[in-house]
Parts: C-alpha cells; structure tokens; sequence
C-alpha cells in the first residue's frame, strides 16, 4: 500500500467512525485513527483490506439508498 493510499484512507476514518452501522466498525475506525498516530506506523495488510473496505462502502451507499448488508469479514 502506497502512503498516499493509506493518508487517503485515513482521512476517511473520522467518518466511517461516525457513519458506521455497526459498533465493531465504528470501534475498528476508531482504533486505526489511535494506531496511526504512532510515529512509522503502517497497517497490516488485513487492516488495509478492512480500511478500503469500510471507504468503499462509505461512498457506495448513499443516505437514500439501501445498504445491501453488512460487512463480510474473513478471519
């Protein structure tokens, strides 16, 4: 994952944080806001998956529109 990519996923955290359905989401959201304040911190591959996911989600559905869902997670 390029920085760009994870400062544009970042920036979206506060969001999702506000917007999510779900508490685990919103706590995820939440908890990578707090992680990424560490100086040289990076996501794990399984939480860039999980960022791109709750972004993509965040622009995919519209206030008037229906959610299709939750989020499938793979453990």
């Amino acid at each position: 994952m390029t920085p760009h990519s994870t400062d544009e996923l970042l920036h979206h955290m506060p969001t999702v944080a506000r917007s999510a359905e779900n508490n685990w989401a919103a706590n995820f959201a939440r908890s990578i806001l707090r992680q990424s304040r560490r100086r040289g911190w990076k996501p794990s591959p399984k939480q860039s998956d999980i960022m791109r996911a709750l972004v993509s989600d965040l622009f995919a559905y519209g206030p008037d529109t229906d959610q299709g869902g939750d989020i499938q997670l793979i453990e």
